[in-house]
């Protein structure tokens, strides 16, 4: 596991190996001055014993304050090398993610919330990114430090200099065995926010509905004690973390201890000059910090390592619904606009010891060219789930469902979806213009085409009656609209799309009659007429189309025009003489 941890990290950097590279080099000049400069100190004192010379000691002064200050300009260099590589990781990785969750199908939006989603493609790439920038940079620095100063140091004397570092196998040992520990409070901490995520953005969608309901104390309450989970998670952590950076970098100073109580003997003795003790002690010194960084390097990795595998378990999710290799495409001149289903059925997948019944249960059916259809039938009698179907958003079995006598399963998605203009029956609208929530199938479109949809979907007059008429912007998701307004202008902007499928899901379901009837009549008149599919609970709108299906647990139990239904009796009989009644009593 870890290895293919690593392995990712390598495919993460290697677009960006040049920048990283140079950021390296940097690091190992830097080290390799920060290894020169204590020993030219160590001769600057020495020479300083034997006689004074102030030439000599300035020529040193200004020797190290170059060295020093090239040293300063390289370690720019290389911080915003290796920094700026994390944020490419960041970039990039953000690109794919977001990417990769447009190629899957709505149904994974349902198992898996927006939250969680959210967080996993900012706070995880965030984590991501300080592992590739911060957690890179200490420990090529670790790295470049011992193996350049522990030579020299032991050049000088090994045998202090061993003394001095032998609390080191000490401070691996506990980073080892705090690790384990590290990861997984930081893998509670990415958990605790993500439901904090997903609270949040619940409730902001919803806020209508907790106002209605006057649950603000109850979701003040959920909000308060998921909060005190992550804060209790993150603390729990930085104890554990801020523990460990300090026994390290008190480790490390324990070595400067052993070497200024050895280093005095070994003077006395002629072992060492006063030189030599001097570097010893700024060799010390240079390994302190990146042996103590050792704590945050590996809290930073910990948290990589997390977030890795959360963002791997979105992008290694194949989407079950994609072009196959030899996709029959279809432009959208060519469709004539024939729907046929042979048999379709389609079960939605439940858990290993359930028993499912079909939501669509041997379905057959053929819809002619620029027929306009209606299907009607009670609540979850799978009226939606054939309109999902057409567009394949749902995994269904091939030669089942047929688009001008192609098997859908086998068209390029894009092909398929750009000749069918789809409202659902939740109108989703985005926080922009009307005019742009209209025109977002085919945003080069002109302002009169815009116009012209609008007064198709009977929207319009009220259009001009907004505060900037198609100027107006619209809040998140439409919510400064009336569920009417919502519907009719995401019916606007299917109808701008000019696809030769059009498919209302109960779309027109907040539209009094009267308007869903004559958006009907408008969509089935004319030379330029479509093949529509209108799903729709109310009968009197339906009853202008071709034909109707009826549908009832999963199958069209009757079939025709409104007249010979009403003569029919059955269902459809049953739903009319209910929604009449209805109406009667308003």
């Amino acid at each position: 596991m870890a290895r293919s941890r690593l392995r990712k990290l390598g495919e993460y950097l290697h677009p960006h190996w040049r920048a990283c590279a140079v950021g390296i080099i940097a690091l190992f000049i830097v080290n390799l001055l920060g290894m020169t400069i204590p020993l030219l100190i160590r001769d600057a004192i020495d020479k300083l014993q034997v006689a004074f010379n102030s030439s000599e000691i300035l020529r040193y002064v200004v020797l190290v304050l170059v060295l020093a200050s090239v040293m300063w300009v390289v370690r720019m260099v290389s911080r915003i090398a290796l920094f700026g590589v994390g944020r490419q990781v960041e970039f990039d990785l953000k690109q794919k993610i977001f990417s990769h969750l447009l190629t899957l199908e709505p149904a994974y939006f349902s198992t898996n919330t927006v939250g969680d989603l959210i967080n996993r493609a900012t706070s995880d790439v965030d984590n991501i990114r300080r592992l590739l920038g911060f957690a890179v940079l200490s420990l090529a620095n670790m790295v470049f430090a011992y193996a350049l100063t522990l030579p020299a140091m032991l050049r000088i004397n090994w045998q202090l200099s061993l003394l001095s570092l032998s609390v080191y196998p000490v401070m691996l040992v506990i980073v080892r065995l705090t690790s384990d520990k590290l990861r997984l409070e930081q893998q509670s901490v990415q958990e605790e926010l993500s439901n904090i995520s997903e609270l949040i953005q619940e409730d902001m969608s919803g806020i209508s509905l907790v106002k209605i309901y006057a649950q603000e104390a109850n979701e003040r309450q959920a909000f308060h004690q998921l909060n005190q989970q992550l804060l209790d998670a993150n603390l729990m952590l930085a104890k554990t973390r801020n523990i460990l950076f300090s026994v390290l970098r008190g480790l490390g100073s324990v070595s400067l201890l052993i070497v200024l109580w050895f280093g005095v003997g070994a003077i006395q003795d002629g072992s060492i000059t006063v030189g030599d003790f001097v570097a010893l002690l700024l060799f010390v010194e240079r390994l302190i910090f990146p042996t103590a960084l050792l704590g945050f390097t590996i809290t930073a990795y910990q948290r990589g390592e997390v977030s890795i595998d959360r963002i791997e378990t979105i992008l290694t999710v194949e989407p079950k619904i994609r072009d196959r290799p030899d996709a029959i495409p279809l432009p959208r001149s060519q469709v004539r606009g024939e729907l046929t289903a042979q048999h379709l059925t389609f079960t939605f997948p439940t858990l290993a010891n359930e028993v499912a019944r079909p939501v669509l249960d041997d379905v057959s059916f053929a819809i002619a060219p620029q027929e306009t259809v209606a299907i009607v039938g009670p609540i979850g009698a799978g009226k939606s789930t054939l309109a999902n179907a057409l567009p394949h958003l749902l995994e269904i079995a091939p030669s089942q469902l047929f688009l001008d006598g192609y098997d859908i399963t086998q068209l390029r998605l894009q092909d398929l979806r750009g000749a069918i203009a789809y409202v659902p029956q939740e109108s989703s609208l985005f926080s922009t213009t009307i005019r742009n929530n209209i025109r977002y199938g085919n945003p080069p479109v002109d302002e009169a085409s815009v116009i012209q949809a609008a007064k198709q979907a009977q929207i319009h007059a009220e259009i001009l009656n907004f505060p900037q008429h198609y100027d107006t912007v619209v809040g998140e998701r439409g919510i400064t609209l009336s569920g009417g307004q919502r519907q009719r202008t995401a019916l606007a902007r299917a109808l701008l799309v000019d696809a030769p499928i059009l498919i209302l899901d109960d779309a027109l379901s907040s539209v009094d009659n009267q308007t869903a009837t004559r958006i009907l009549k408008n969509l089935s008149e004319g030379s330029d007429r479509k093949t529509v599919i209108f799903i729709s609970h109310q009968l009197s709108a339906a009853a202008m189309a071709d034909r109707i299906f009826v549908m009832d647990q999963g199958r069209i139990v009757q079939s025709g025009r409104h007249e010979a239904l009403i003569t029919q009796g059955g269902l459809y009989q049953s739903l009319w003489e209910e929604q009449k009644f209805e109406e009667a009593l308003k």
